[in-house]
């Protein structure tokens, strides 16, 4: 059995990963990895250095021309930038519920829907993705919410004949659920990246480096990126 992994370099996808590996073999996992127009490469840098650890295939798919009328401040091509608040923060702004700044507009449905392509034209049987409860919270990503998930594997199963499936782990966890299952995975996360700015280290102010560090704090560890000197 096969299984395709959207890996995008980050804590929750690289542990995505790491689940997949020891699951399926690495000899039966293949990396993804999708260039949106984001702002920057680190992430994609380090998708193939998480790539290369795992000794899996990696594969880079464009689908930046979709996103081009798209103004979401994660983008190369908008003038928005990136709001340094954490994502409760971000949620009280707008009330309690609504997408943030960072939402690109069906990324994940869109994505989901490539790797499915990709799965089947390979032989592989489920797609991984790293979906997570509090991406969901709020429907601040409404493509990472529990209902999403549903529907969408629902649509690839169908759409495949019924020889596919998407796999979201991490549906009903939090970012510190993840990052625990990761250390006793011995996920290298010194090689991978969160922050939405592209810049040598992180910047500790946006919504995901926030996440990121309390995730590792509630696990009694320090993320190692912030011990990059």
């Amino acid at each position: 059995m096969k299984a395709v992994v959207l890996l995008s370099g980050g804590v929750d996808s690289s542990t995505c990963l790491a689940l997949a590996v020891e699951k399926y073999q690495k000899q039966n996992v293949y990396a993804l990895n999708i260039l949106y127009g984001q702002k920057h490469q680190k992430e994609l840098d380090c998708a193939k250095k998480i790539a290369r650890h795992y000794q899996v295939p990696y594969k880079l798919l464009d689908l930046s021309a979709i996103f081009a009328q798209s103004d979401c401040s994660l983008l190369q091509h908008s003038s928005h930038e990136i709001v340094h608040k954490s994502y409760n923060d971000q949620l009280n702004d707008l009330g309690g519920t609504g997408t943030v700044s960072t939402y690109v507009p069906f990324r994940n449905g869109l994505m989901l829907s490539t790797a499915a392509s990709f799965a089947q034209s390979i032989g592989a049987s489920v797609v991984y993705y790293g979906a997570h409860a509090d991406d969901a919270a709020g429907r601040a990503y409404p493509d990472c919410t529990p209902e999403f998930v549903q529907y969408m594997n629902q649509a690839v199963y169908e759409g495949t004949g019924h020889e596919l499936s998407i796999e979201a782990p991490f549906i009903n966890c939090n970012k510190a659920e993840i990052v625990k299952q990761g250390l006793l995975l011995k996920v290298p996360y010194e090689l991978t990246w969160s922050c939405y700015e592209g810049k040598e280290k992180p910047c500790g102010c946006c919504g995901t480096c926030i996440d990121r560090r309390n995730a590792f704090e509630v696990n009694g560890v320090t993320d190692p990126l912030l011990l990059l000197k």
